[in-house]
């Protein structure tokens, strides 16, 4: 029987985050090696386990993945998260870019410069409320099912989940005008191993404080 994955990364959020929400709601337990010093992130690099140099990486089923989204693919295929057919795993594809593209601008800011940082988050707010979340908002009204995609649990859904709780974080009015999304905002957290993994003690990180983005900063040298 093969071992737990093994997620290589630093002790915080970033890139590795969605991974970890991913394999927690498939239920999958896993371990991780934290990098703490730029002295592991060139052994990972020397020895060879890093293809393009760089985190995430995921030792699983014997391979060594790296580029997020490729590890997010298998382990949605391998879980059964990825739509019956090819017309579902485009739009699971598609909801993911709009999901991907919102959640870097959050994860930008704490690189931001300070005094460029309140007309980020503006502009962050702006897009939350009139271009993203009413998005999701018209697919779930479309079809009036509790799911995005196929009326079950893909990882689409899980990777909204994570997105709406950073805007909570942001602003947590910003849902208010969003019902269906709130709604779904509570089914998904009600799911045994998502609501295991929303637990205090699990492997789901908390925001990034300035420690660990200084931390960070000497790791990855941004």
């Amino acid at each position: 029987m093969a071992g737990k994955p093994v997620l290589h990364y630093f002790n915080g959020r970033g890139r590795m985050e969605c991974i970890r929400w991913l394999l927690a709601a498939a239920g999958v337990e896993f371990e991780e090696k934290f990098i703490e010093r730029p002295e592991d992130l060139e052994k990972l690099r020397k020895d060879g386990k890093l293809m393009f140099e760089q985190v995430p990486m995921v030792e699983i089923d014997g391979m060594i993945m790296v580029q997020t989204r490729a590890i997010l693919n298998y382990i949605a295929t391998k879980y059964n998260l990825y739509g019956k057919d090819v017309k579902e795993r485009a739009l699971i594809d598609m909801y993911t870019e709009g999901i991907v593209d919102l959640t870097e601008m959050i994860m930008q800011l704490i690189i931001c410069p300070p005094d460029q940082k309140d007309a980020k988050i503006s502009m962050i707010k702006d897009r939350t409320k009139n271009r993203y979340l009413p998005a999701f908002e018209k697919v779930l009204k479309s079809h009036g099912q509790d799911y995005l995609v196929g009326n079950r649990l893909t990882r689409v859904d899980i990777h909204l989940l994570e997105l709406l709780l950073y805007i909570e974080e942001l602003d947590s009015s910003l849902l208010a005008p969003f019902p269906l999304l709130k709604a779904l905002k509570s089914r998904l957290s009600s799911l045994p191993n998502v609501k295991k993994f929303l637990q205090p003690g699990s492997q789901r990180k908390p925001p990034l404080d300035a420690k660990q983005i200084e931390e960070a900063r000497k790791i990855f040298k941004f």
